[in-house]
């Protein structure tokens, strides 16, 4: 179960998979993963861990909750 706060981009990629979510695949100026035709970017890979706000808002985008993520 992955705690809400700083991950790194691989570990948020394997969280969402197993979500349902596919990718990344290539998008515009991001990578983004898709679950049918819904579509989230990713921010790009750099050096230090996603922080949580943009967690909180990535999980928005991708319609999922802080409990469901937890329970992941």
């Amino acid at each position: 179960m992955p705690r809400f706060g700083p991950i790194a981009r691989k570990d948020l990629i394997f969280f969402l998979r197993k979500a349902g979510f596919e990718g990344p695949v290539a998008g515009g100026r991001h990578q983004a993963t898709r679950r049918g035709m819904h579509t989230v970017p990713i921010p790009n890979p750099h050096t230090g861990d996603i922080g949580r706000k943009l967690l909180k808002e990535i999980l928005r985008q991708a319609q999922i909750s802080r409990q469901q993520w937890e329970e992941l």
